[in-house]
């Protein structure tokens, strides 16, 4: 019944949004950015008892309602699956995809897809049950591994094997939830998708204190939000209200303090939250649109420790996701 449903859904987008349309007329006109997001991965994109997403990806998504609307809760979500994600963006589905989802040359040339900028530096890694007493990836030789069927990490892992000489045999399955059940259940020995996603579905195990994610990190996976190729003012839009999240932290602009930041005596800051310039016209913005999205959603690093760090149940340690001034690869251009 979901997968009709989901079938549906995308038909009547394609057919109700024109593949030529402009973007932000239609948004503004709907009064809500519809977002692709995952069918639930803690800490990214994942819905309570009660139905409200949050997380991560979730961030991403309130931010661009943030820029375009005023409003960080005018989004409507739409979990999809690693087989629906790119349709729903090519068909007009969705308007933006926010789903863990890597750049690479082949889905941002050939897909239809453009990708607005990198919201988290990942790697493949591999989880094992502890008492397989394996402490490196090396050591695998002749495993069953899981991998979830439509995504990078099936080539990575193959690439891998082959190229240390080891044997596996993989147990490709459709879903992140039909993973954790296979892997739960002993059908496979270990589970491979990107880093972040290991320490998330973790907690959906069983006894999580029973795995371990092991040391090797076997790929580069940039993952950010995508839009469809064509749109070139709300790709735009898209690319800088993620550099917006990023830029605001590096100029030290909070969710708390970004009221304040309108009579700061610091010009990059009045011009960033647009108490002076119009940064906004340049987008179809209204002029303090960066405003709207730090006051409500707050800044890169905040997003990044209420979902993902320390204050929240992955407790991820933010490594190459810090600012480019703390060791890091976060930066933005300047939004002015």
């Amino acid at each position: 019944m979901k997968h009709l449903i989901s079938a549906l859904l995308l038909g009547t987008a394609a057919l109700a949004t024109p593949a030529k349309a402009d973007t932000l007329d239609i948004v503004k006109q709907r009064g809500t950015v519809t977002c692709g997001v995952s069918q639930g991965v803690a800490g990214f994109s994942a819905p309570d008892d009660a139905g409200k997403w949050s997380g991560f990806d979730i961030d991403v998504c309130r931010a661009v309602a943030a820029a375009v609307l005023g409003d960080a809760d005018k989004v409507s979500y739409v979990p999809l699956s690693t087989k629906e994600r790119f349709t729903a963006v090519q068909s007009g589905a969705v308007d933006l995809l926010s789903r863990q989802t890597t750049w690479t040359l082949s889905r941002d040339a050939s897909l239809g897809l453009r990708f607005a900028g990198t919201a988290y530096y990942d790697g493949q890694g591999f989880m094992i049950r502890k008492d397989l007493g394996v402490d490196s990836a090396l050591k695998l030789d002749g495993a069953t591994v899981c991998t979830e069927q439509g995504t990078t990490t099936e080539q990575n892992v193959a690439d891998y094997f082959s190229a240390n000489k080891l044997k596996y045999e993989p147990v490709v399955i459709d879903s992140a939830d039909g993973i954790i059940k296979a892997f739960d259940t002993g059908r496979c020995d270990v589970y491979t998708t990107d880093a972040s996603a290991l320490y998330a579905q973790r907690l959906k195990l069983t006894d999580p204190a029973a795995y371990t994610v092991l040391p090797e990190i076997i790929s580069k996976e940039p993952l950010g939000p995508a839009v469809r190729q064509g749109d070139d003012k709300w790709f735009s839009i898209v690319r800088w209200t993620l550099f917006a999240l990023i830029e605001a932290e590096e100029l030290g602009i909070t969710r708390d303090n970004a009221e304040a930041g309108l009579t700061s005596a610091n010009p990059a800051v009045k011009r960033f939250l647009g108490a002076e310039g119009d940064s906004g016209q340049q987008l179809g913005l209204d002029p303090r649109w960066a405003y709207n999205v730090i006051s409500k959603v707050g800044n890169y690093g905040e997003i990044f420790e209420r979902n993902l760090g320390q204050s929240s149940d992955l407790k991820i340690d933010r490594g190459i996701n810090a600012q480019w001034n703390a060791g890091g690869l976060m930066y933005a251009p300047p939004v002015r």
